[in-house]
């Protein structure tokens, strides 16, 4: 650190309680009240140098300096260097020194000789804002205090200070210590040397300081990306998944105060997420996903603006694939629910917006390689090379969608754990997958599944149009199983699973070995089904509904024949229940309607079920075709 000695006497000033003065011969004439200091000076050694007791003094012998930058400590050094006593100068006083000076009016109008206020002022040029560690310390002390943060805004000590320390940034070698620290530290952290040094500023500081080191270009995105995280782990609060902010004592806004305030916490975080999100490079991937949900959550309990909330889920959508389920569980205050949904819906929104824009401009994440022209080469091998190239950008874009289809239905899977879920935003959110994210939908079987069975109460229409979301045919021989015999589906969902079961269990059996183990599932899937279509049915209904069961479960000579022939006698059997059970007459049912009911007739489940299983097993391809799904 360097240090500046100014004045040659020993020093002379003593103290004695409040009151401060000097050893002299001469009898003091002038009075000073300096916050809770009295000074007892002499009128010619100050009046000479100051400005502003040279106009107060002009009436009255006794003056009070109220709101002194600096305090009385600053003014003692200030009446030391009028008096001739040495005082030292170094980064850890300049501050107040200069803004002292500055108040008192000791600049070269009051002295033409050179006064405190010029020889500070090229102290800080020439030495102290050529060096990091001093640099870095004289803005730390500029913002410290609000009292000395307007003075040295007014002064410009501020703004020469952040110029200084981002030139330091951005150009190490015109600086000594900045040079050398720079490898020492970038080679023990991924952080560039500079982040924890500048993590110690002042969020507004800290603000200045990282848009001149960008407005100057030659720092990269990553390094700018570092230093945010480093700022935000250091000094934002930490949201909980109740929503509350857990906040440490040592918090930006308080350290240099010592006290501690929750709301002046609170809006000095609201400031720094809102500063933070103006700072965010524009290069992908400088900054991960996980660092933009993490500020969206602090975002929604701190009440930041909307244009950050904005901003902040556009910029999560460019890099979902990144991210995990619980950075998707963002905090709901403004609603019952737990989690923020809408929060994830306007990030989906922003994803399904860029998906349009890369279709429109034939990017390559929404048109196939074959579709897009290859650029002109001048030979074949460049020409398959090119090809190469776009096809592996269309396999990894494809790649990135699976992994979003399963970050949302891993989000869904908690979230329809909440009780107080609207079905709307459940569906809205499962809806705003595209299709191709989803080769499998073992994961949105399990959150359909939760949600049901936290609302066993939930009626059949809601149930059904909850269930419109699953792909039967994407179900994994596990889940399919598992569906067969879930009382909580609608009984059209069980048949069309255990349809698509059968089907794969009879083209696995003619290719491969081992399969009738799932086509025994399948059996007993059938039997699970007509159990349940017999508890619903009462009276005489059960009794035809028994003899259904039996002509369709009941063990016979040919149950155990696992031969090809033996198969198709049971896939004969399951492919006569269709898919209609027209419950209530709801229109959403049109695709599985086989047989209209007649003018004035209502007929129970096992009614219908009797009437599908007397249809001809003649006509496959057209129960085919009523079986499969809509979608």
């Amino acid at each position: 650190m360097k240090l500046m000695k100014l004045g040659t006497r020993p020093d002379s000033f003593f103290t004695s309680g409040p009151v401060r003065s000097v050893y002299t011969e001469v009898a003091t004439d002038l009075q000073i009240q300096v916050d809770h200091c009295l000074f007892r000076l002499h009128k010619f050694p100050l009046l000479s140098k100051c400005q502003l007791l040279q106009a107060l003094c002009a009436d009255s012998d006794a003056v009070e300096l109220r709101d002194f930058p600096g305090g009385a400590d600053a003014f003692e050094a200030c009446a030391k260097f009028c008096y001739g006593v040495a005082i030292t100068v170094g980064a850890h006083n300049v501050v107040p020194l200069r803004c002292a000076a500055g108040r008192l009016g000791m600049t070269e109008a009051a002295d033409g000789r050179g006064n405190i206020a010029a020889k500070l002022d090229a102290f800080l040029a020439s030495c102290l804002l050529r060096r990091w560690r001093d640099a870095l310390a004289v803005l730390r002390s500029a913002g410290r205090y609000a009292a000395l943060a307007a003075e040295c805004e007014e002064l410009g000590v501020t703004s020469r200070c952040v110029k200084a320390v981002a030139m330091l940034i951005t150009d190490p070698g015109c600086g000594g210590d900045a040079a050398s620290a720079a490898p020492a530290t970038a080679s023990s952290s991924s952080s560039p040397w500079w982040a924890r040094d500048v993590s110690d500023l002042r969020v507004d500081l800290f603000w200045r300081v990282m848009v001149a080191v960008k407005a100057a270009g030659t720092v990269k995105g990553r390094a700018v990306g570092d230093a945010l995280r480093t700022y935000a782990r250091r000094w934002l609060p930490t949201v909980v998944k109740s929503g509350y902010l857990v906040v440490e004592q040592n918090d930006i806004s308080t350290a240099d105060e010592g006290s501690f305030d929750f709301e002046v916490v609170a809006r000095n975080s609201q400031l720094l997420v809102e500063k933070m999100v103006s700072l965010l490079p524009a290069e992908r991937n400088a900054v991960s996903c996980s660092f933009f949900l993490k500020l969206l959550k602090a975002a929604n309990v701190l009440g930041a603006s909307p244009a950050s909330k904005a901003e902040l889920a556009k910029r999560a959508a460019l890099q979902l694939e990144d991210a995990n389920v619980s950075d998707l569980l963002i905090p709901s205050c403004a609603s019952e629910t737990l989690y923020d949904v809408d929060a994830v819906m306007a990030i989906l929104e922003e994803l399904a917006l860029r998906q349009a824009a890369a279709a429109a401009a034939g990017g390559p994440e929404a048109i196939p390689p074959h579709t897009r022209g290859h650029r002109r080469s001048r030979s074949a091998e460049s020409s398959e090379f090119e090809g190469a190239r776009r096809s592996t950008s269309a396999a990894a874009s494809h790649g990135a969608m699976v992994r979003i289809g399963r970050l949302v239905d891993g989000f869904l899977m908690e979230v329809a754990k909440d009780p107080n879920l609207p079905l709307d935003k459940l569906i809205a959110i499962a809806e705003a997958v595209p299709d191709c994210a989803r080769p499998e939908h073992d994961h949105l079987y399990r959150a359909v599944d939760t949600y049901l069975r936290v609302r066993p109460e939930m009626d059949k229409g809601s149930r059904k149009k909850l269930c419109r979301v699953l792909n039967c045919r994407k179900l994994s021989e596990t889940a399919s199983m598992h569906a067969a015999q879930n009382e909580l589906l609608p009984l059209r969902v069980v048949v069309q699973v255990l349809f698509f079961e059968n089907a794969r269990a009879a083209a696995a059996l003619s290719g491969r070995p081992g399969a009738n183990g799932r086509v025994a599932g399948v059996a007993g899937g059938v039997r699970a089904l007509l159990a349940k279509t017999r508890r619903e049915a009462d009276g005489e209904e059960a009794k035809n509904e028994q003899r259904l069961r039996g002509l369709a479960a009941a063990p016979g000579p040919d149950d155990n024949d696992w031969s090809v022939e033996g198969l198709k006698r049971a896939a004969s059997r399951i492919s006569t229940l269709r898919m209609k059970l027209e419950e209530d007459e709801d229109a959403d049912d049109e695709a599985f309607v086989v047989h209209r009911a007649r003018a004035g007739r209502v007929r129970s489940a096992s009614a219908r079920i009797r009437a599908l299983c007397a249809i001809p097993a003649g006509k496959p391809k057209r129960m085919l075709r009523k079986l499969w799904p809509s979608s």
